[in-house]
């Protein structure tokens, strides 16, 4: 315990999938750290006979639930606890952790469990996806196409190659097939083509780059980004005009390939039909699917706010 620190008296509730990741991420330390600190802890495994419903069913015994894993793990979690108040911190141990990425948290052991102790929580959107009989939640993104053949590739590649799995998952993509699709947003019929449809509720993938403009996880809104091409050099133009945003090098100079829409509820139809995604996980379906937001309904425990300092106290140097 550091200095200053006062031990706490709260329980934690930690669901951890053993399978995610590539064992470095210090969950471990983390717990050390936590039970030094006096939280009582409970350690529950994620695996096909524990599913996330039958671990969370006493969630609101728990002062703070603990999703350690990858981007599945954390969404499956925050799906489990929705409009239930319960304050969920996202423990990166999964391989991309864009939902980590994203709430901009700390990776170290020590870093999480501060985040943790200083009770900042913001209520955040979730995704609902429904395809090939299967519901499930979503946090980041779900998808249909390229992405999710992308992740199908990536497979045997993650526990050697981490990240970089993926983009080796989309280099072996050479000729790039599209599909006739039919989007319904909110009831709005939009015929179009394409090879992938990304239903973005968060902003940031891969490398901290920027799927398009203005998402945002708490607007109650899917943005819908239709990729066009037909092969995978076709896909650059948008990660050129993704590197641009985030150095923040002026206005996309190639739009005229992303298609964006904005819903709260997605009906995708394809032909042919195209594989589906959810949050880094195959749904093992195509569609066609349906997408719905739940607005607010996970409440992530988040950065705090940065201490305003009165500039009047500050020491001059």
């Amino acid at each position: 315990m550091h200095p200053g620190q006062t031990k706490t008296s709260q329980r934690l509730l930690v669901i951890h999938n053993p399978k995610s990741g590539q064992g470095s991420s210090g969950l471990d330390q983390f717990l050390d750290l936590a039970y030094d600190q006096g939280y009582d802890l409970f350690v529950r495994q994620l695996d096909s006979d524990n599913p996330i419903d039958h671990l969370t069913k006493d969630a609101e015994e728990f002062d703070a639930v603990v999703a350690a894993g990858g981007d599945g793990t954390v969404s499956c979690t925050a799906h489990a606890l929705q409009g239930r108040g319960v304050p969920l911190l996202t423990y990166p141990a999964g391989t991309a952790n864009l939902i980590a990425q994203n709430l901009h948290l700390p990776t170290d052991p020590q870093g999480l469990l501060t985040v943790l102790e200083s009770h900042a929580t913001c209520d955040l959107d979730l995704g609902e996806l429904s395809a090939g009989g299967r519901t499930v939640g979503f946090s980041m993104a779900a998808g249909a196409g390229i992405d999710a053949e992308m992740i199908r590739e990536s497979e045997a590649l993650k526990d050697r190659l981490g990240v970089a799995a993926y983009v080796v998952g989309v280099l072996k993509k050479i000729g790039l097939q599209e599909s006739a699709l039919t989007l319904t947003l909110d009831g709005r019929r939009v015929e179009t083509h394409g090879v992938s449809v990304l239903i973005a509720n968060f902003g940031l993938i891969n490398f901290g780059l920027p799927i398009a403009p203005g998402i945002d996880p708490a607007d109650g809104l899917f943005t819908v980004v239709v990729l066009k091409g037909k092969t995978t050099l076709d896909l650059l133009p948008h990660l050129i005009d993704s590197v641009r945003s985030k150095l923040g090098l002026g206005d996309p100079a190639f739009a005229e390939r992303l298609e964006l829409h904005t819903c709260r509820e997605l009906i995708l139809e394809a032909d042919p039909p195209l594989e589906v995604q959810y949050d880094g996980e195959l749904m093992e379906a195509t569609t066609p699917l349906r997408a719905r937001v739940l607005p607010g309904a996970a409440r992530f425990i988040c950065m705090p706010p940065p201490v305003e300092t009165d500039p009047q106290d500050a020491e001059i140097k």
